[in-house]
């Protein structure tokens, strides 16, 4: 990963990366945004830390990325081709995000201020924000709304990311993973532990995506921790906000990158299985089942488990912890109840 420090952004007559100052053409991006016919106008705003100033109602927040070697590219299944990321070389434009933003389904979208008390609840008024409001066309059902937004939002970031692809990045971090066999053989007194990351999939506008694929019809599946640095999981979320993930959060998953830095010290970083949270209990139990079978044939000992969402999903989370700890792994959960 190589990071791009971006200081500031300005609108501009051409779009280009400069000094770490991000110049958008206006006419250029909303070109971008407008080549889908469900989107009837976009406009862009900037919006810095310290402004007084509140960005309502937030479909998403983007960090944008480009991939500068290795095979595909950013935001798989939905921007690039379905090819398998995560080997190579990407650089991340940070300190800024794309901001999409447009009443899709009322009190469920986000709120980010960029100063006073509500600027304390949100990480996203400390970045650059480039903002984007798009209205729909006439008689547009939720959904497709929605996919226009996500879509436009995702075309947005990677014509960001693509301005970055010549420049030499501010700071390059390395991430290397390893198959199962040179796993043991490498570090054979270290535990091995694996990141179980339970999607929201509820359906209703609570979805989300990998490689394009709706997760609530995925079964339980083994990630290398690294795709999600090129956008391998992204938000179609509309779930309350205070309990979102959006897609700047998969991208820059925490436990994935905190599991990273204890690799090869305190543990053996195994893998990264993601799982669905779905409505039916007969749903739940397959997904549970699956993710306590795959932890116990990469032989874990032990997992930690991220939910998104509440209610519901507590279902899954539980299911799962129950099931993996029978299996004889330790397990640790993260909630917010």
């Amino acid at each position: 990963m190589g990071n791009i420090y971006i200081k500031d952004i300005q609108f501009a007559d051409t779009s280009k990366i400069e000094d770490g100052i991000l110049y958008v053409d206006k006419g250029a991006v909303k070109a971008v945004a407008l080549e889908d016919e469900h989107i009837k106008t976009v406009t862009f705003d900037i919006a810095k830390p310290g402004e007084s100033v509140r960005i309502t109602p937030v479909k998403d927040v983007i960090e944008p990325r480009v991939k500068v070697e290795g095979k595909g590219g950013v935001f798989p299944g939905i921007i690039s081709k379905v090819d398998t990321v995560g080997s190579g070389k990407t650089y991340a434009l940070k300190g800024m995000a794309v901001v999409t933003a447009g009443r899709i389904v009322g009190f469920q979208e986000g709120i980010i201020d960029m100063t006073g008390p509500g600027a304390d609840y949100t990480p996203f008024s400390k970045t650059l924000n480039l903002v984007m409001v798009c209205e729909p066309v006439e008689g547009i059902k939720q959904h497709e709304y929605e996919k226009a937004v996500r879509f436009a939002g995702f075309r947005v970031a990677a014509y960001i990311g693509e301005l970055a692809r010549e420049l030499t990045p501010d700071e390059t971090k390395v991430y290397e993973t390893c198959g199962i066999k040179e796993g043991i053989t490498q570090y054979p007194d270290l535990p091995r532990v694996a990141y179980v990351q339970m999607l929201q999939s509820q359906g209703l506008l609570h979805d989300t995506y990998v490689y394009g694929v709706d997760a609530k019809k995925t079964l339980p599946t083994i990630l290398s921790p690294t795709e999600i640095m090129d956008g391998a999981i992204v938000s179609g979320n509309c779930v309350s906000a205070c309990d979102k993930n959006p897609t700047y959060v998969h991208e820059n998953n925490p436990v994935v990158h905190d599991l990273f830095e204890e690799h090869g010290k305190t543990l053996n970083f195994v893998c990264q299985i993601i799982t669905n949270e779905n409505v039916y209990l007969a749903d739940k139990e397959r997904s549970s089942d699956w993710t306590a079978k795959l932890c116990k044939m990469l032989d874990l000992d032990g997992v930690i488990v991220s939910q998104e969402g509440f209610g519901n999903p507590d279902t899954d989370l539980i299911m799962n912890c129950k099931k993996i700890e029978a299996e004889g792994i330790k397990t640790v959960i993260i909630t917010d109840e």
